[in-house]
């Protein structure tokens, strides 16, 4: 028992779904949302107020303006995709406190949570069905 309770406690320092985020946000908390995939993918779609930092570019330098006191969550597509992992990674190396959006865009548009940018089709939630 004591192993599970540990493991649970310990999963949910690092992860964060997107229901928690989108109630984080409009309740003010201090986030900084990373999507981490390339500028071109940030460009057609992307969380609303979310800044763009391909994991590939990650440095000091690339994040010197960012608040360390505050919570990253970075994402990436979705399950089939890792970036959001390589940027965690990369953040977490720049000393940051970081949470993987887990499911990344994909869960976050299934919830039925807005997308904006060039391809956003709003806030069109995707029926699983399951």
């Amino acid at each position: 028992m004591n192993d599970q309770l540990s493991f649970y406690q310990h999963k949910l320092q690092f992860e964060i779904d997107s229901w928690d985020l989108s109630v984080a946000l409009s309740g003010g908390d201090k986030i900084i949302v990373i999507d981490t995939r390339s500028s071109e993918a940030y460009q057609r779609e992307h969380i609303p107020g979310a800044i763009n930092i391909p994991h590939r570019t990650m440095t000091e330098s690339s994040t010197s303006h960012l608040d360390k006191d505050a919570l990253v969550v970075t994402y990436c597509d979705g399950i089939g995709c890792n970036a959001s992992t390589k940027g965690a990674l990369n953040m977490v190396n720049l000393g940051f406190n970081v949470k993987e959006l887990i499911g990344g865009l994909d869960w976050w548009k299934r919830d039925g949570h807005e997308t904006v940018g060039s391809g956003a089709k709003g806030k069109e939630p995707i029926v699983c069905g399951c």
